[in-house]
């Protein structure tokens, strides 16, 4: 029985496994674990069952390129197929450092082998079916190993195939790349040169028409200025037709009350009226829009300027008399307050009274309820006015004013600076100047507040009845009676 000493150990493992080279790469910093299988077989144990191979890294990315080609731009796709080649290289590149270890493999088990069978020369008894076993497991380790490298080269030869496909692809890709940007370029050259060609026409044409085209057009706005002047000029609008004719009317209806009032004068002088009464007798269209002035009609009547007179309202005929605060001359211009009444004047000279009446109520201003109604959708409406009076004393300037007739206040500007304006109230007053020429009827009276009133002249009598209308319109609304002096305002007037 052979024995076997400590130093024949040393020895015999220092010479039965020769030193390995120093430029020998190994894939990894371990050994791989194996394990004896069935039927004797060696297994490698696998370290993570979830990688996935090469084969299935590939086949994955082939498929997912080939789902993407169809919704992918020609750019996109370009650019996916270069993605996928370059992926192809770095596979390529694996497999080679894989056919490496492979190689790095069958030196490390050949000097394995090698070792062990000068190892089973040497040894003798259970050590050598030792080394016999271990010669069997690199056998059979050798023979995995040869699969395992049959396996590689198909996976490398279809990787190979992946990679020309996918180069193949690239290049079919930068093709039609390039022959859609040079067919783009051409529609844009070609429109390029279709707009110039039109600017080039358009521009010959200016040149062309310029001048007398320029000429024509000048001398044909001259005439359409001129046209439309005279059309101003001498042939006004509808609505100025009807203002003509209505004023006609107006005129007419005023000639026809004067008529009818000096038929019934003249038919009550020869019914035997009292001789008192015709002493005087007023003159004017009994009308709102007009004004009423005393004139004598007989030789015994004495001098206006000498006699006292008082204008009063009379709800009806031989009703109560009701003074017409400040209407203490000759003329009188009807305010709106007097529609619907009878007005009268007492003339008084040495002790004796004398009195007039019109023949009538006072009648309304044609067309004056419908304008009114258009102005009141207004916010806010404006009149043209000139100061006569300020706190009664006579206003020497007669520049424009704009008088503000608001939902709220009133207020009287000159410019852009405000002259006056105050919140309607109950020490706010507003009527008809109470005599004066034969501009009464354009003419009123507003007090802004105690201590501050002015006497404002309106462009027309239509104009000054509307804004006394308006003013007592809007006032009413805020629950403030606004009438003139010493007036008692009836519900709805």
């Amino acid at each position: 029985m052979t024995r076997v000493t400590l130093d024949f150990g040393d020895t015999m493992q220092r010479d039965a496994v020769p030193p390995v080279s120093a430029d020998v790469i190994f894939p990894s910093s371990r050994f791989p674990n194996y394990k004896i299988g069935p039927n004797n077989q060696i297994m490698e144990v696998k370290q993570d069952s979830k990688a996935l191979t090469m084969k299935e890294v590939v086949a994955r990315e082939t498929a997912h390129l080939l789902e993407q080609q169809k919704r992918l731009s020609v750019r996109d796709l370009a650019s996916k197929f270069e993605k996928g080649l370059a992926a192809a290289a770095k596979l390529s590149d694996e497999a080679k450092m894989k056919d490496a270890a492979s190689l790095e493999k069958h030196v490390l088990l050949k000097k394995l082998r090698d070792a062990l069978e000068a190892l089973r020369g040497r040894v003798a008894g259970k050590n050598k079916d030792d080394v016999e076993e271990a010669i069997a497991m690199v056998e059979a380790l050798a023979v995995q190993l040869n699969q395992r490298e049959g396996e590689l080269i198909q996976e490398k030869t279809e990787v190979k195939k992946l990679a020309t496909f996918l180069k193949q692809a690239s290049e079919d890709a930068k093709k039609l790349v390039e022959e859609e940007r040079a067919y783009a370029r051409a529609e844009i050259e070609n429109a390029r040169a279709a707009v110039q060609r039109v600017e080039e026409a358009l521009q010959e044409y200016e040149q062309m028409s310029g001048a007398s085209g320029k000429q024509d057009m000048d001398e044909l706005m001259k005439e359409v200025h001129e046209a439309r002047r005279i059309k101003m000029l001498h042939q006004p609008s509808k609505v100025m037709d009807m203002e003509h004719e209505l004023q006609a009317l107006r005129v007419q209806l005023a000639e026809k009350c004067k008529y009818s009032i000096q038929l019934q004068k003249e038919l009550a002088r020869k019914m035997g009226e009292e001789i008192v009464s015709q002493l005087y007798e007023l003159d004017g269209t009994e009308a709102l829009g007009s004004f009423l002035h005393i004139q004598p009609c007989s030789l015994a009547a004495s001098e206006l300027s000498e006699c006292t007179i008082q204008w009063y309202r009379l709800a009806c005929e031989g009703g109560k008399q009701e003074p017409i605060s400040g209407a203490t001359k000759p003329v009188y211009a009807p305010e709106p307050f007097d529609v619907g009444r009878i007005l009268q004047a007492e003339i008084t000279y040495g002790g004796q009274t004398t009195s007039v009446t019109t023949a009538g109520p006072i009648d309304p201003a044609a067309g004056l309820g419908n304008y009114v109604e258009a102005l009141v959708r207004r916010h806010d409406i404006e009149f043209n006015v000139v100061v006569v009076q300020m706190n009664g004393t006579d206003h020497t300037s007669e520049t424009i004013h704009v008088l503000h007739i608001g939902r709220m206040r009133m207020k009287l500007c000159k410019g852009k600076s405000s002259v006056a304006k105050e919140y309607y109230s109950t020490s706010m007053q507003l009527c008809g100047v109470r005599g004066g020429g034969n501009a009464a009827a354009q003419a009123a009276f507003w007090q802004v507040k105690t201590g501050l009133s002015f006497v404002l002249a309106f462009e027309t009598e239509r104009e000054r009845n509307a804004a006394i209308m308006l003013a007592r319109r809007f006032a009413y609304d805020c629950n403030i009676m606004l009438s003139g002096p010493d007036d008692r305002a009836a519900p709805g007037s």
